[in-house]
Order: C-alpha cells, then sequence, then structure tokens
C-alpha cells in the first residue's frame, strides 16, 4: 500500500463525518469537524486534498445523480470553503513565506472558485507567498495586479471549458506582462491537452502536482518577444466567430424548430420550456468552443454528460439528436460545425448512459 493510500484510507471517518455536516448544511459542525482534527495533528495539506477536495468531489457526484439539489450543491460549496477557512486560520497552517510569490486566480466568468483557492492554501503551507484573487477576475485586473506585485507565476484555473477562449487571452496577456502562466482545472482536460493548445507554459491535474511542479522546476519567464506560436490557424474560418455572434438567434431558431420535429415537447410546462431554452444555448456555447479549439471530442462528451444529466431528472434524452439535426441545419454552410455536430450525434446514440455521466 502506498503512503498515499494509507493516509486516503486513514482520513475516511474524517471524511464521514464532514459529509454528514455538509449533508445537514450544518457549517458549525463542519468547521468544528476540521478544527479538531487539526488539534489533533492531522497534517493540514492533507485535510486540505484528502478530506475537503474529496468531499467537495462527493458533492459533484450527487448533484450529477440527482439526489441533491442546486441549493444544496452551492450550499455544501460554501461550507466546504468555510471549512478551508478553518484550516488556513489554524496554527498549525501558520507557514512563513521562504518561496516566491505566486498569484492564484480563475478565469474570467469563472465562478468555481474552490479550486483556486485549495491551489493557494497548498502553495501557502509549501512557503510561498500567495495573492489569491478568487472566481471570475477579469483579464485587465489580473495583468494590473501583476504590474503592481510582479509575481514569479500566474496559477490560473478553469472548470468549464467554455471558459477556454477567454482562458487563452488571459494565458496570453500574463506572458506579454513577462509572467509565465501554471494551469489546472477540468475546463484544460484530464490530460492537459488544452493548457497545450492554448500555450500555457505548465498544467498541473490538482493542487498537490502544482505545488510539487513550482518546487521542482521554477517556470523561466517569457521572452520579450514571446509570441503565440501557430495562433490556432482553424480559426480562419470564422466559424467560432459567427457561432458565438449568432448564439441567441442561433436558440431561438432551434426552440421553433424542436418543437415541430419533438412533437413531445409540446406538451412541455413554461418551467421544462425555460430548461430546453438553457440547454440549447449551453449546447450552442459548447459548440463554439469546440469550434475554437478544433477538437470535437470536448463537444461530444459535454452531450454525453448533459444526456447523463438529463436522465439522471428522469428527462428523457431523445431530445438532443432532433435539437443537434435541427441545429445542423441551422449552420448547413458551416462545414467544421456540422461535422462536429454529426459526430456528436452518432455518440450519442451509440454510447450507453450511465446516471449523471456516460460510460465510454
Amino acid at each position: 500500500m502506498t503512503a498515499d493510500l494509507a493516509c486516503v484510507e486513514a482520513l475516511n471517518p474524517l471524511v464521514e463525518r464532514l459529509w454528514a455536516a455538509v449533508l445537514a448544511g450544518d457549517e458549525r459542525a463542519a468547521a468544528a469537524t476540521i478544527r479538531r482534527a487539526l488539534d489533533d495533528g492531522a497534517d493540514p495539506e492533507q485535510v486540505l486534498l484528502y478530506v475537503v477536495a474529496r468531499v467537495q468531489g462527493q458533492v459533484g457526484e450527487e448533484w450529477a445523480a440527482n439526489r441533491i439539489t442546486v441549493t444544496q450543491e452551492h450550499a455544501a460549496t460554501a461550507i466546504n470553503e468555510r471549512a478551508v477557512a478553518v484550516i488556513a486560520e489554524h496554527p498549525a497552517a501558520r507557514t512563513k513565506p521562504s518561496r516566491g510569490r505566486v498569484l492564484v486566480a480563475c478565469v474570467d466568468g469563472e465562478w468555481h472558485g474552490l479550486p483556486a483557492r485549495l491551489v493557494a492554501e497548498v502553495l501557502k503551507l509549501r512557503g510561498w507567498h500567495v495573492d489569491y484573487l478568487g472566481a471570475h477576475v477579469p483579464t485587465p485586473h489580473l495583468v494590473a495586479h501583476i504590474h503592481r506585485t510582479g509575481p514569479d507565476v500566474v496559477a490560473l484555473s478553469s472548470s468549464i471549458p467554455t471558459r477556454l477562449p477567454t482562458a487563452h487571452a488571459t494565458i496570453t496577456a500574463c506572458q506579454a506582462a513577462g509572467t509565465p502562466v501554471l494551469v489546472g482545472g477540468a475546463a484544460f482536460g484530464p490530460d492537459g491537452e488544452y493548457a497545450r493548445l492554448l500555450g500555457a507554459d505548465a498544467w498541473a491535474p490538482d493542487a498537490r502536482t502544482a505545488a510539487d511542479r513550482l518546487e521542482r522546476h521554477p517556470l523561466p519567464r517569457p521572452q520579450p518577444d514571446h509570441q503565440p506560436i501557430d495562433d490556432l490557424p482553424h480559426l480562419a474560418d470564422q466559424e467560432y466567430t459567427l457561432v458565438t455572434r449568432t448564439r441567441p438567434q442561433l436558440v431561438r431558431a432551434v426552440f421553433t424548430g424542436l418543437e415541430e420535429h419533438y412533437p413531445a415537447m409540446r406538451g412541455y410546462s413554461e418551467a421544462q420550456r425555460e430548461r430546453t431554452a438553457e440547454d440549447l444555448s449551453h449546447v450552442v456555447e459548447f459548440l463554439g468552443t469546440a469550434l475554437y479549439t478544433g477538437d470535437e471530442a470536448l463537444f461530444s462528451h459535454f452531450l454525453l454528460w448533459t444526456a447523463g444529466i438529463l436522465e439522471a431528472r428522469g428527462v428523457p434524452a431523445q431530445s438532443l439528436p432532433p435539437a443537434l439535426d435541427v441545429l445542423g441545419r441551422e449552420l448547413k454552410d458551416f462545414p467544421r460545425a456540422t461535422d462536429i455536430l454529426r459526430s456528436a450525434a452518432v455518440r450519442l446514440t451509440s454510447t450507453p448512459l450511465t446516471v449523471g455521466g456516460a460510460s465510454e
């Protein structure tokens, strides 16, 4: 048994206690549970990564499986953020800065701040001077902070793939300001493929790996003449720009067309119709992101995930293929978009769904 696995198993009782408090919406109990563990000698970094992060992952899984509501998910996340604050405030976590300076922030439009907060706290425990700017940081504000404080590296987080175009602009702006960029979060892919595509200086799948990476090899400063290499030449066809700019019109057109091609929709309640419009907006947004990255798999994975979410909520996923068909007709003059839609439709009809996701 590896040391990490032994540590994870040893902390299972603490995970269970924190999960019970989170599920009950009991912030005081959650804070007391974490504080007591630290008082008893638990390692702050291990509690962050093997307790709080695990519980937050379980929150996401329970929401995807429709076992907790959106409001419960938000409340649980807020409680986990309080748990992180308890760790940060505890005497066992007080580490004097002895390394360089790291600016940690989320991409503009990215509201999932907890992963970035975990990175920030782990880096503090490792002796870095950390400026944590939180969720949804506009790129101009980020660059202004770089000029004011001169960090050694920017650690940029994003969980939602649709923020990748913004992340690309942010990475480029930080590098132009002379600062290397380490990125992380689910948006950049399980193997960091989109980090490489968008020209990030480094990628890490989690907080511990990010801290280890910065300790092992400091990231070199970008050269003054640094320019992005091969700046996504597939964007020259303007499909991404046109789809993104016309998203509201496309959603309206697909919604109207779906009423004709999917008769069951005519019996939807007003709430169901509103949710359908929201889902269609996400479909078009993810299609735009797939066009930006040039990766049709990004869109297929999103569609399979959406189908699993719908099934978990008792909503048949059969409405998705007709929606793709209608959207394809609207975009008949966009060859890359129609290829992405066709590929996704094939995968959607040939992949067995699981609750809250899809089996590969």
